[in-house]
């Protein structure tokens, strides 16, 4: 029994490939499949905007800013009375307080 068992073992590892091949025969050419892909890349432009003398803030802009207490560790020149400095992406601005309108315009080193 041991036998049979061996050979029939034997004869299924030798006939695996045979009966592939028998497929491959069938099926070859004809199941080829082509794929194109059509790849497109979105570029995100950021615009930061350009401050400029006498541009008046919207208060949307004004709430986004940081107000700048200690203008000297950032050597700056103490704001006059109804200014202040913010600080805007690395940049400083002196602002009206009550009305929004730049004075001065630093860029950060």
């Amino acid at each position: 029994m041991k036998k049979f068992f061996a050979v029939l073992l034997s004869a299924t590892v030798l006939a695996a490939p045979l009966a592939a091949q028998a497929q491959d025969r069938h099926h070859g050419p004809d199941r080829t499949r082509t794929v194109t892909r059509t790849v497109t890349i979105e570029k995100k432009v950021v615009v930061k905007p350009r401050w400029v003398r006498g541009h008046r803030m919207t208060a949307a802009e004004r709430r986004r800013m940081a107000e700048i207490r200690d203008y000297r560790r950032y050597r700056l020149s103490a704001p006059p009375r109804g200014y202040h400095w913010v600080k805007v992406d690395n940049d400083f601005l002196l602002v009206g307080v009550a009305t929004g309108v730049i004075s001065s315009f630093i860029a950060a080193r």
